[in-house]
Protein backbone atom coordinates (compact mmCIF):
# COMPACT_ATOMS: atom_id res chain seq x y z
CA UNK A 1 0.00 0.00 0.00
CA UNK A 2 1.00 3.43 -0.64
CA UNK A 3 1.06 5.89 2.12
CA UNK A 4 -1.43 8.92 1.35
CA UNK A 5 -0.54 11.93 0.23
CA UNK A 6 -1.08 15.07 3.02
CA UNK A 7 -1.43 12.58 6.01
CA UNK A 8 1.22 12.46 8.75
CA UNK A 9 2.12 9.49 10.58
CA UNK A 10 3.08 9.09 14.48
CA UNK A 11 4.31 6.37 16.20
CA UNK A 12 4.10 6.20 19.66
CA UNK A 13 5.78 2.72 21.72
CA UNK A 14 2.95 4.09 24.93
CA UNK A 15 1.04 7.20 25.65
CA UNK A 16 -2.23 8.30 28.01
CA UNK A 17 -4.04 7.49 24.67
CA UNK A 18 -3.95 8.86 21.50
CA UNK A 19 -6.98 10.99 21.98
CA UNK A 20 -4.76 13.12 24.41
CA UNK A 21 -2.01 12.80 22.04
CA UNK A 22 -3.94 14.35 19.23
CA UNK A 23 -5.49 17.10 21.57
CA UNK A 24 -1.80 17.81 22.72
CA UNK A 25 -0.01 18.02 18.88
CA UNK A 26 -3.24 19.95 17.83
CA UNK A 27 -1.74 23.28 17.86
CA UNK A 28 1.17 22.59 15.93
CA UNK A 29 -0.23 20.58 13.49
CA UNK A 30 -0.87 21.84 10.17
CA UNK A 31 -2.80 18.69 8.26
CA UNK A 32 -4.67 15.36 8.98
CA UNK A 33 -2.08 13.42 11.07
CA UNK A 34 -2.42 9.44 12.63
CA UNK A 35 -1.44 8.74 15.87
CA UNK A 36 -0.67 5.11 16.33
CA UNK A 37 0.18 3.80 20.04
CA UNK A 38 1.33 0.23 20.63
CA UNK A 39 0.32 0.26 24.36
CA UNK A 40 -2.68 2.77 26.23
CA UNK A 41 -2.13 3.12 29.87
CA UNK A 42 -5.82 5.16 29.32
CA UNK A 43 -7.50 4.02 26.72
CA UNK A 44 -11.25 5.16 26.70
CA UNK A 45 -14.34 4.50 24.45
CA UNK A 46 -17.69 6.38 24.57
CA UNK A 47 -19.15 8.26 27.17
CA UNK A 48 -16.02 7.92 29.59
CA UNK A 49 -16.07 3.85 29.42
CA UNK A 50 -12.45 2.23 29.71
CA UNK A 51 -11.72 0.44 26.59
CA UNK A 52 -9.83 -2.39 26.67
CA UNK A 53 -6.46 -2.38 24.54
CA UNK A 54 -4.54 -5.96 24.94
CA UNK A 55 -1.04 -6.16 23.44
CA UNK A 56 -1.05 -6.60 19.35
CA UNK A 57 -4.05 -4.68 19.05
CA UNK A 58 -4.43 -1.67 16.92
CA UNK A 59 -5.24 1.71 19.15
CA UNK A 60 -5.07 5.22 16.91
CA UNK A 61 -6.28 8.63 16.09
CA UNK A 62 -6.71 10.46 13.09
CA UNK A 63 -6.66 14.28 13.39
CA UNK A 64 -8.65 16.24 11.04
CA UNK A 65 -8.48 20.06 10.60
CA UNK A 66 -11.33 22.12 9.10
CA UNK A 67 -13.97 20.26 9.64
CA UNK A 68 -17.41 22.16 10.04
CA UNK A 69 -19.41 21.31 13.02
CA UNK A 70 -22.01 19.82 11.57
CA UNK A 71 -20.26 17.33 9.17
CA UNK A 72 -18.37 16.00 12.14
CA UNK A 73 -20.62 13.22 13.05
CA UNK A 74 -20.74 12.36 9.57
CA UNK A 75 -16.97 11.08 9.84
CA UNK A 76 -17.57 8.02 11.81
CA UNK A 77 -19.63 6.95 8.61
CA UNK A 78 -16.16 7.92 6.59
CA UNK A 79 -14.12 5.75 9.33
CA UNK A 80 -16.42 2.78 9.53
CA UNK A 81 -16.20 2.28 5.76
CA UNK A 82 -12.48 2.38 5.74
CA UNK A 83 -12.27 0.41 8.53
CA UNK A 84 -14.27 -2.09 6.14
CA UNK A 85 -12.63 -1.80 3.29
CA UNK A 86 -9.10 -2.32 6.10
CA UNK A 87 -10.58 -5.57 6.79
CA UNK A 88 -11.42 -6.64 3.72
CA UNK A 89 -7.75 -5.87 2.35
CA UNK A 90 -6.40 -8.14 5.05
CA UNK A 91 -8.65 -10.77 5.04
CA UNK A 92 -8.91 -10.74 1.35
CA UNK A 93 -13.22 -11.35 2.27
CA UNK A 94 -15.69 -9.47 2.77
CA UNK A 95 -17.78 -12.02 4.72
CA UNK A 96 -18.92 -11.83 8.15
CA UNK A 97 -18.27 -8.08 8.52
CA UNK A 98 -21.19 -5.53 8.52
CA UNK A 99 -21.31 -1.59 9.93
CA UNK A 100 -23.42 -1.28 13.40
CA UNK A 101 -24.81 2.41 13.96
CA UNK A 102 -23.45 4.85 14.82
CA UNK A 103 -19.85 3.49 14.97
CA UNK A 104 -19.01 0.02 15.26
CA UNK A 105 -17.59 -2.55 13.00
CA UNK A 106 -19.30 -6.05 13.64
CA UNK A 107 -17.58 -9.45 12.57
CA UNK A 108 -19.52 -12.73 12.53
CA UNK A 109 -22.44 -10.47 14.70
CA UNK A 110 -19.26 -9.69 16.96
CA UNK A 111 -18.01 -6.32 17.44
CA UNK A 112 -14.27 -6.24 16.74
CA UNK A 113 -13.61 -2.46 15.72
CA UNK A 114 -15.42 1.08 17.82
CA UNK A 115 -14.55 4.38 16.53
CA UNK A 116 -14.61 7.87 19.07
CA UNK A 117 -15.17 10.94 17.50
CA UNK A 118 -14.03 14.18 19.68
CA UNK A 119 -13.94 17.90 18.84
CA UNK A 120 -10.48 19.51 19.50
CA UNK A 121 -10.28 23.36 19.58
CA UNK A 122 -11.37 25.17 16.76
CA UNK A 123 -12.57 23.10 13.20
CA UNK A 124 -10.69 20.42 14.53
CA UNK A 125 -11.60 16.66 15.02
CA UNK A 126 -10.32 13.67 16.49
CA UNK A 127 -11.36 10.18 15.17
CA UNK A 128 -10.17 7.92 18.13
CA UNK A 129 -10.02 4.09 16.37
CA UNK A 130 -9.46 1.07 18.41
CA UNK A 131 -9.43 -2.91 16.98
CA UNK A 132 -9.32 -5.97 18.55
CA UNK A 133 -6.49 -7.42 15.64
CA UNK A 134 -5.39 -10.25 17.70
CA UNK A 135 -7.09 -10.48 21.22
CA UNK A 136 -10.79 -9.56 22.25
CA UNK A 137 -11.29 -8.13 25.81
CA UNK A 138 -12.97 -10.52 28.21
CA UNK A 139 -17.40 -10.94 27.79
CA UNK A 140 -17.23 -9.61 31.44
CA UNK A 141 -14.82 -5.96 30.42
CA UNK A 142 -18.03 -4.79 28.17
CA UNK A 143 -21.05 -3.77 28.98
CA UNK A 144 -24.82 -5.70 29.83
CA UNK A 145 -26.66 -6.24 27.07
CA UNK A 146 -23.56 -5.44 24.20
CA UNK A 147 -22.49 -7.28 21.63
CA UNK A 148 -19.83 -9.92 22.23
CA UNK A 149 -16.26 -8.30 21.20
CA UNK A 150 -14.50 -10.43 18.51
CA UNK A 151 -10.72 -10.61 17.26
CA UNK A 152 -9.97 -10.90 13.79
CA UNK A 153 -6.93 -13.16 13.90
CA UNK A 154 -9.46 -15.80 16.01
CA UNK A 155 -12.64 -15.62 13.77
CA UNK A 156 -10.53 -14.87 10.48
CA UNK A 157 -7.20 -16.67 11.21
CA UNK A 158 -5.39 -13.47 9.63
CA UNK A 159 -2.42 -11.98 11.43
CA UNK A 160 -1.65 -8.50 10.67
CA UNK A 161 0.29 -5.94 12.83
CA UNK A 162 -0.93 -2.57 14.27
CA UNK A 163 1.66 -1.05 11.85
CA UNK A 164 0.36 -3.10 8.84
CA UNK A 165 -3.11 -2.07 9.54
CA UNK A 166 -2.73 1.36 9.84
CA UNK A 167 -1.06 1.12 6.00
CA UNK A 168 -4.60 -0.14 5.04
CA UNK A 169 -6.75 2.11 6.97
CA UNK A 170 -5.23 5.19 6.22
CA UNK A 171 -5.29 4.71 2.39
CA UNK A 172 -9.05 3.70 2.46
CA UNK A 173 -9.71 6.49 4.69
CA UNK A 174 -7.93 9.36 2.34
CA UNK A 175 -10.32 7.67 -0.37
CA UNK A 176 -13.44 8.23 1.24
CA UNK A 177 -12.38 11.71 3.20
CA UNK A 178 -11.72 13.23 -0.52
CA UNK A 179 -15.18 11.37 -1.81
CA UNK A 180 -16.87 13.52 1.05
CA UNK A 181 -15.40 16.66 0.62
CA UNK A 182 -15.62 16.48 -3.51
CA UNK A 183 -19.26 14.76 -3.30
CA UNK A 184 -20.53 15.68 0.36
CA UNK A 185 -22.47 12.52 2.64
CA UNK A 186 -25.06 10.90 -0.03
CA UNK A 187 -22.14 8.65 -2.11
CA UNK A 188 -21.02 7.82 1.69
CA UNK A 189 -23.93 7.07 2.81
CA UNK A 190 -24.75 5.19 0.13
CA UNK A 191 -22.17 2.56 0.71
CA UNK A 192 -22.78 2.61 4.16
CA UNK A 193 -26.37 1.41 4.07
CA UNK A 194 -24.82 -1.19 1.54
CA UNK A 195 -23.02 -2.89 4.29
CA UNK A 196 -25.23 -2.30 7.20
CA UNK A 197 -26.32 -4.29 10.17
CA UNK A 198 -29.60 -5.18 11.03
CA UNK A 199 -30.97 -2.82 7.87
CA UNK A 200 -34.87 -3.61 7.97
CA UNK A 201 -34.87 -5.34 10.77
CA UNK A 202 -36.33 -4.74 14.78
CA UNK A 203 -33.26 -3.11 16.97
CA UNK A 204 -33.13 -0.98 20.16
CA UNK A 205 -32.28 2.55 20.60
CA UNK A 206 -31.01 3.88 23.57
CA UNK A 207 -31.21 7.43 24.62
CA UNK A 208 -30.74 9.23 27.47
CA UNK A 209 -34.32 9.38 28.87
CA UNK A 210 -36.32 6.50 27.05
CA UNK A 211 -35.35 3.22 24.91
CA UNK A 212 -36.89 2.94 21.13
CA UNK A 213 -37.47 -0.15 19.63
CA UNK A 214 -38.47 -0.07 16.10
CA UNK A 215 -37.31 -1.82 12.47
CA UNK A 216 -34.06 0.05 11.36
CA UNK A 217 -35.80 2.29 8.10
CA UNK A 218 -32.45 3.86 7.07
CA UNK A 219 -30.31 6.77 7.50
CA UNK A 220 -30.87 9.82 6.67
CA UNK A 221 -29.07 12.69 5.15
CA UNK A 222 -27.95 13.91 8.67
CA UNK A 223 -26.78 10.89 9.42
CA UNK A 224 -29.73 10.25 12.19
CA UNK A 225 -30.82 6.51 12.46
CA UNK A 226 -34.22 6.12 11.25
CA UNK A 227 -36.85 3.73 12.83
CA UNK A 228 -40.38 2.86 12.17
CA UNK A 229 -42.22 2.40 15.57
CA UNK A 230 -45.76 1.94 16.30
CA UNK A 231 -46.02 5.38 17.00
CA UNK A 232 -44.62 6.39 13.49
CA UNK A 233 -41.17 7.67 12.17
CA UNK A 234 -38.19 8.39 14.76
CA UNK A 235 -35.12 10.22 14.02
CA UNK A 236 -32.32 9.74 16.60
CA UNK A 237 -29.05 11.59 16.05
CA UNK A 238 -26.95 9.62 19.12
CA UNK A 239 -27.51 7.00 21.08
CA UNK A 240 -26.61 3.43 21.87
CA UNK A 241 -28.01 0.25 19.63
CA UNK A 242 -29.17 -3.06 20.98
CA UNK A 243 -29.75 -6.03 18.51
Amino acid sequence: MTWPAGYGRTVLAEVDSTLNEASRRFPTLTGPEWILARHQTAARGRRGRAWSNPQGNFAATLMLRDIAPMDGGLRSFTASLALYDAFVAATGRPAGFALKWPNDVLLNGGKVAGILLETIGKGGLSIGIGVNLAEAPAPAQVEQRALRPVSLMAETGARITPEEFLELLAAAFAKYEAQMRQFGFAPIRTAWLARAARLGEVITARLPNEEITGTFQTVDEQGQLVLTTANGPRMIAAGDVFF
